[in-house]
């Protein structure tokens, strides 16, 4: 006798899409916000991270936000962006104002957050036996300088980790620093997950470049590019909201993507 056992694959080529779509959506969003090259040179993390301010909740890549609902220390939750990325360890976390697009800073980013050996419980980045080089100062920017690009980063902090003379102490206030510097000279690295967030007081009195849209179709896999016509794109705000959060609308996409996958089905004849 024979029998025939089907099982849908739908849902396995939608959680491998959703994982390579989060980590394309994020670096999409560092390239649209100038982030890269403004800031860093490339942009390649191995993980998602998330900001959760009280009164606010999880805000989104770019999200413009008030300096009133950004003064409270954030809850920073990290995500592997799939099972090969592991994050036991110790690391480095920092926020750092990159400024508004197409900044050039010869002075450097201002500090407002570095914490070194920092671990991660669960999903959560914990501090409690974390050396606070700077306290958590929520941004502030200069009134009519336009939306200023917040960034949140974390490094793996090795073995061979050593900080720079000037930011081996704790409790130093709010400062400029080359940021990139800190990295290269205190052995620093890889870069595992970073997010931004947009804060702006005032209306911006000189002129802020603009930004490229999104478009969502690149962000899939190229397997799954079949319906790039239809693919919808995410206006950039121009003007002093250039850095502003982007919608990024795939759902009708993935549900397209997985439709297609739930046609085929694994057989298993048994004897």
């Amino acid at each position: 006798m024979f029998s025939t056992l089907i099982i849908s694959l739908a849902l396995l080529p939608y959680a491998l899409t959703q994982e390579t779509l989060d980590i394309k959506a994020i670096e999409a969003h560092f390239t649209q916000s100038h982030l890269v090259p403004d800031l860093f040179a490339s942009f390649n993390p191995s993980a998602l991270l998330s900001l959760d301010y009280a009164g606010v909740g999880a805000v989104k890549p770019g999200q413009l936000l008030k300096k009133e609902q950004v003064s409270p220390t954030p809850t920073v939750t990290i995500t592997p962006a799939n099972s090969s990325v592991s994050l036991n360890g110790t690391y480095t976390i920092a926020m750092v104002d990159a400024d508004v697009v197409g900044s050039k800073l010869p002075e450097g980013q201002t500090r407002h957050w570095l914490v070194n050996g920092v671990t991660i419980s669960g999903s959560t980045i914990a501090n409690s036996s974390a050396t606070a080089i700077t306290s958590y100062a929520g941004p502030w920017p200069a009134s009519g300088s336009g939306p200023h690009r917040y960034v949140v980063v974390i490094y793996a902090q090795p073995s061979t980790f050593a900080a720079p003379a000037a930011y081996s102490q704790s409790n130093l206030p709010v400062g400029t620093f080359d940021f990139n510097s800190y990295v290269k000279d205190s052995g620093l690295g890889p870069l595992v997950a970073a997010t931004y967030i947009t804060v702006e007081e005032g209306t911006a009195t000189a002129a802020i470049p603009s930004t490229s849209a999104v478009v969502t179709s690149t962000l899939l896999p190229s397997s799954a590019v079949q319906t790039s016509s239809k693919s919808s794109t995410s206006s950039a705000p121009s003007g002093s909201n250039t850095s502003a959060a982007i919608m990024i609308n795939v759902n009708a996409q993935l549900f397209g993507f997985v439709a297609t996958a739930a046609t085929f089905v694994l057989t298993i004849v048994v004897i």
